[in-house]
């Protein structure tokens, strides 16, 4: 059958985004689920003999599928990689006192993930993983053998959406009414408390493809989802693909974060709310030019919370050494109409961001609001050592604006913002000179690799001999960052050699 899914505004946006999803196969279900021939095809297994056992035929290669029970995980539990876990509805590890159906509290329970292990998401059932407060997920794989979580789905046939995503819920602060909050969709994601030093676990050498589900009209799963996750948790090393709402989201929190991927999803690559504090570094976001959201699609989107009050803690995490990957890889390029900002800060955040590139949107920055503003005139809302590129030939200024030549895409600008940063416009704050910031018309000015933009096969990230970006980077008075010369998540090595993947379609597991 089909699903008309209508998107979620972001806070109370006008901006609605559509998808339809074809769903195929039925599902019967007794004491587990059971999946019908059809289905158990379509995910590439053939078995003949109803155990749940099957031979890839791609690759000659037999696992057990193991089905996961909607439900809480009470006791330590470890998965292993001679095994595939399917999650069957909302898979939580321990249980929130918060439950609705007021059961006890369970604490302390972890769930332990084995390198080369992959965990497949039940489409029907919206399979989703969540790590309730007080518990862990300890999912550490290795750069020649990452954990995976995808879709149960066939090569050719995955789509975003296919599945929930990774949710940690945590006990550091936020900045919601009584330090709690529920993750949107009401799935019992509970988070917060007063354990800024809490521990969720460790992601690292992850991979989280064609998530996003929606649990609600209107509200999606993001791929990775921290609710007030604290800093005793290690985030590293984990690619977000093909999500259908945000590849990584913060709500307040503490934690940190290095070496991170979002790879064509559908919304935004960074989305930071209500009061997150954690510091990030070396990350990437590239997006695919006809899959945006109505609700408008950013690399950062950044909020204090969903009115753009003044509770604290404030949202102001740091970040560093980021490359945000627009759309437009050369001015004949059509791309969606609902892409916007490279970032868009807004809502009374006081964001910092060091070191970082960004180019092919149709703004570059976008600083929204009076209260914004002000905490950038405050030097509260930090802008340092960063670098905006345009589009070679795409309007007069690099974003589709001036000129004599129209083009059927968005035109934006360099910089804008809804009024002046003090006395200075936009412009002049984001170039004063002791910030450090350089603005180039086109891209290829900066070093980077063409193949970056390029669907179908792994780009190249370092930067190409004789780059600018090779050098400039400035930490000081900085601290929690390890100290490089690169601007940009790259320089001359490749962090994501060995264990990203930047074709899951075509993948067999």
């Amino acid at each position: 059958m089909n699903m008309k899914k209508l998107y979620k505004p972001k806070f109370g946006t006008n901006g609605f985004k559509t998808m339809v999803f074809v769903l195929a196969g039925t599902l019967i279900f007794s004491s587990c689920k059971r999946t019908t021939i059809i289905e158990y095809n379509e995910a590439g297994y053939n078995s003949g003999n109803g155990s749940g056992t099957g031979t890839n035929p791609a690759t000659g290669f037999t696992k057990p599928i193991v089905e996961v029970a909607n439900g809480s995980i009470t006791t330590n539990t470890k998965w292993t990689k001679d095994k595939i876990y399917r999650l069957n509805g909302f898979v939580r590890v321990g249980r929130d006192a918060k439950n609705k159906a007021g059961l006890a509290a369970i604490e302390g329970v972890t769930l332990e993930i084995e390198a080369g292990t992959v965990i497949i998401g039940d489409r029907e059932t919206k399979g989703t993983l969540v790590v309730q407060r007080g518990n862990k997920l300890i999912a550490e794989g290795t750069a020649s053998q990452p954990i995976i979580f995808t879709s149960e789905r066939a090569p050719g046939l995955r789509e975003p959406g296919d599945w929930g995503g990774v949710v940690l819920c945590g006990k550091a602060t936020n900045n919601q009414s009584g330090g709690e909050a529920e993750l949107e969709g009401a799935y019992e994601g509970w988070h917060g408390g007063t354990v800024d030093t809490d521990n969720s676990g460790i992601l690292k050498y992850v991979r989280i493809d064609y998530a996003g589900t929606p649990i609600n009209p209107n509200q999606e799963v993001n791929s990775l989802t921290m609710g007030s996750v604290g800093s005793g948790t290690v985030i590293d090393y984990v690619q977000c693909s093909y999500g259908l709402d945000d590849a990584f989201e913060w709500f307040g929190g503490t934690v940190n974060a290095k070496h991170l991927i979002a790879y064509r999803g559908l919304d935004d690559d960074f989305d930071v709310d209500f009061g997150f504090r954690g510091t990030v570094q070396f990350a990437i976001g590239i997006r695919d030019a006809n899959s945006a959201d109505q609700s408008g699609s950013n690399g950062f989107e950044v909020d204090n919370d969903g009115t753009g009050s003044s509770v604290t803690p404030y949202t102001s995490p740091q970040f560093s050494n980021v490359t945000i990957i627009g759309p437009k890889k050369d001015r004949t390029k059509t791309i969606s109409t609902q892409f916007q900002n490279a970032m868009h800060l807004r809502r009374n955040n006081k964001i910092k961001i060091y070191n970082s590139v960004f180019t092919a949107y149709p703004n570059g920055l976008f600083i929204d609001g009076a209260t914004t503003l002000a905490n950038a005139a405050n030097g509260e809302l930090v802008l340092k050592n960063n670098v905006l590129a345009g589009v070679d030939g795409w309007g007069a200024n690099g974003y589709g604006t001036g000129g004599t030549t129209t083009f059927p895409n968005p035109v934006g600008v360099e910089t804008k913002s809804t009024g002046n940063v003090g006395t200075q416009t936009i412009d002049v704050w984001f170039k004063t000179a002791s910030f450090g910031n350089e603005t180039y018309g086109k891209w290829q000015d900066l070093g980077i690799d063409e193949t970056i933009f390029d669907l179908g096969a792994t780009p190249k990230f370092t930067l190409n001999t004789g780059s600018i970006l090779l050098a400039g980077a400035s930490f000081t008075g900085l601290t929690g960052f390890d100290v490089v010369t690169h601007r940009g998540a790259f320089g001359t090595s490749d962090w994501t050699s060995g264990w990203a993947n930047f074709t899951p379609q075509t993948n067999v597991y």
